[in-house]
């Protein structure tokens, strides 16, 4: 990389850190960081949902695929909204009930901390990896 691009990605990197800075001001509570203070309308939570699945590579990547190997690859996408409503209807009242967070605050609290770590690992290990993969494609 040319001197040019290092600045160019310090530059983006420093701007999403002190921009995030900005916006996490005021919020002191984890349930204020993570729930918004259980302020968002239903309509702004799922689509903020939606739009989590829904990443600048899939709409890059997906004309591609679909020229190159046709458009089998869409009933994964076609079925995503599904897959969300019957998460929303079954696992969302469990955390709910609970009063945990994150998936991983689930896992600690259904069986214990090294369990949490260990999906925890294995999740930051596959995204590394896709994330590797993406890049060299």
């Amino acid at each position: 990389m040319r001197p040019l691009d290092w600045i160019v990605l310090v530059a983006s990197l420093v701007s999403i850190i002190a921009y995030g800075l900005y916006r996490a001001r005021g919020s002191n509570t984890v349930d204020r960081y993570l729930l918004a203070g259980k302020t968002m309308p239903w309509y702004a939570m799922a689509l903020s949902i939606m739009a989590t699945q829904a990443s600048a590579i899939t709409f890059l990547s997906m004309p591609g695929q679909a020229y190159q190997d046709g458009m089998g690859f869409i009933q994964f996408y076609l079925g995503l909204p599904i897959a969300m409503v019957i998460l929303s209807a079954t696992i969302v009242p469990i955390y709910y009930r609970l009063k945990v967070y994150t998936a991983y605050e689930y896992l600690e609290t259904r069986f214990d901390r090294k369990t949490r770590q260990l999906v925890a690992l294995l999740f930051l290990l596959s995204r590394g990896l896709g994330a590797g993969i993406s890049l060299r494609c």
